[in-house]
């Protein structure tokens, strides 16, 4: 009550501004009585949004070591820590940007991008006119395309919850528990972590809330002088654009969100990481049976079965005795979860497992090594996952019983046992979480407040944002049209080649409008393994066949 008086008699202070412009409408009323949504929150955005206003964002050649090419410019905008107390503490988060590429009559403003994770960095989007990316030319010519680092990511206010190093040091233990002790030493580790957290980044934690980056999201349409946002966000950028949509409805112009996390109450976070193992099963799944259709080129084996053997046979050998020292079960996940996220891995992938099972190591120990050298990337690494634990953990209450953990994931693992016990662990510190844990928006709440259509894009066999996600979101923004691409599970739709949906992208991109009713397309071109010889030609490691990242969707 007493912050709620002292934020009205402070916005008495700035009428005047408002009502000259500076680029505000009211955001929804709130649609929950949690701290996400509440009045002083609101009036917090609006303060902030118009002093960004009025401010803007001065643009400068990016700092050098940052990796940015001209004529990308980079910048900030200043956001509240506590958008409750917007004139407390602040922290500057970093923006850049490429101008459009048409002429002064194509240009429609700037398109704002989230790759996800939650903890991936969008700076690398301008980029996609620097390198020339195909996709984007129609788009690059009408909009400024603008990237950010989340609060808490990269350049902006970077959080962290163990030492870099410590944490790509390898090899970790083997997720898959064998016997309870296996499980108590998991649940230390996952302690401890949450722990790291609370002590190196404890003032930030109880805002690293998807709600609060939307909030910045919103100050930063208002520092590029913007008066309502377009926004393009894949795979957790989906929820953050579900969130906006439903805070400020009225503040939004165009907005896709790609590869949906399910945004239902009762979903976020931890029945979706549950819901993941599953879905992402049936994406190994799907690989398994690519390889094992083009056996001769990999001679991994002719039935599914028997490629999984060869993996369980791998997982056991990595094991008993890491390749190289370093690469052993964990270590391996974190390399083939590669290929049910992103059919573009599917081949390197397939490539560094057919050469380990023809009797060389060598590109497996070359492509999931961690390089203890690159200081730089070590951190970028661990600040990423400090974000995603942060952030989940941040916006809704997780179960605290370890028997429910233990309960749920057991019993998940008998069906999906690829992800299931890496994923638990890489979630359980938000059990044990030190700081505030929020109650989520109700998403869409407000959508009929003056909400264009939105584009969703959903593939039906997505393992990182399972196709309900879109169902769901879909469902809750009135207006919205469905684009699925059929009997395809690449994560990152919009990055895809598949004219049925890039040429719908780009319509609604430039003109706003949307089919009559929702779509279906076939889906984009599976992967084409290589010829025999050219699958043997492995010196070169297979991680320089992966896709560039600044084309992926950050995920976990």
């Amino acid at each position: 009550m007493i912050r709620t008086a002292a934020l009205g008699s402070a916005a008495t202070l700035i009428t005047g501004a408002l009502a000259a412009g500076l680029l505000l409408a009211p955001p929804a009323a709130a649609a929950s009585s949690s701290q996400n949504s509440g009045l002083p929150e609101a009036l917090g955005v609006q303060l902030a949004a118009a002093r960004a206003a009025a401010t803007g964002v001065e643009w400068k050649d990016c700092p050098a070591d940052w990796g940015f090419e001209a004529p990308i410019q980079c910048g900030w905008v200043k956001v509240p820590l506590d958008y409750a107390k917007p004139f407390g503490k602040t922290i500057d988060l970093a923006v850049d940007r490429i101008g459009s590429t048409g002429t002064k009559e194509e240009r429609q403003g700037a398109l704002v991008y989230n790759p996800g994770g939650p903890g991936g960095s969008g700076m690398r989007f301008p980029r996609r006119v620097t390198t020339k990316s195909p996709l984007w030319v129609n788009t690059s010519k009408a909009y400024d395309f603008v990237g950010f680092d989340p609060r808490g990511v990269g350049h902006s206010a970077p959080i962290s919850c163990i030492d870099p190093q410590e944490f790509v040091k390898a090899p970790k233990a083997d997720p898959v528990p064998s016997n309870e002790a296996d499980k108590r030493a998991q649940r230390k580790l996952a302690a401890e972590y949450a722990d790291g957290c609370k002590e190196r980044s404890g003032e930030m934690l109880p805002h690293m809330t998807t709600p609060n980056t939307a909030r910045d999201l919103d100050v930063i349409r208002a520092a590029l002088g913007e008066k309502k946002l377009n926004y393009l966000g894949v795979s957790y950028g989906t929820y953050l654009g579900g969130v906006y949509a439903t805070l400020f409805p009225s503040h939004v112009r165009r907005m896709i969100v790609d590869s949906v996390v399910n945004p239902d109450t009762d979903n976020i976070w931890y029945e979706a990481n549950l819901g993941q193992d599953v879905a992402f099963q049936m994406r190994w799944n799907d690989w398994e049976d690519w390889v094992a259709k083009n056996d001769n080129v990999f001679h991994i084996g002719d039935t599914r079965a028997k490629v999984e053997a060869k993996w369980l046979e791998l997982r056991a050998k990595a094991k008993a005795n890491p390749l190289g020292g370093v690469v052993g079960p964990n270590e391996l996940i974190g390399f083939f979860q590669g290929a049910p996220y992103y059919d573009s891995s599917w081949v390197p992938v397939a490539q560094a497992f057919s050469a380990y099972v023809a009797g060389d190591e060598k590109p497996l120990i070359e492509a999931i090594s961690p390089d203890m050298s690159d200081t730089k990337g070590n951190i970028a690494s661990e600040n990423s996952n400090a974000v995603y634990t942060a952030v989940e953990c941040a916006d809704a209450k997780w179960p605290t019983s370890w028997a429910k953990w233990d309960r749920d994931n057991s019993k998940l693992h008998e069906k999906y046992p690829f992800l299931t016990w890496s994923n638990a662990w890489m979630n359980l510190p938000c059990a044990t979480w030190k700081a505030k844990q929020s109650k989520p928006i109700e998403v869409g709440a407000n959508a009929k407040r003056g909400l264009p259509p939105v584009l969703i894009v959903q593939s039906e066999r997505d393992a990182a944002t399972p196709y309900d996600g879109g169902v769901e979101m879909h469902r809750r923004l009135g207006g919205s049209r469905l684009i699925t691409e059929q009997n395809a599970g690449s994560h990152g739709v919009t990055s895809l080649v598949n004219p049925c949906i890039n040429t719908r992208v780009d319509a609604y991109l430039l003109t706003g409008k949307v089919d009559a009713t929702d779509m279906k397309c076939a889906p984009h071109a599976t992967p084409v393994a290589p010829a025999p010889a050219a699958a043997r030609s492995l010196e070169k490691a297979p991680a320089s066949a992966l896709p560039a990242l600044e084309e992926l969707p950050a995920v976990r």
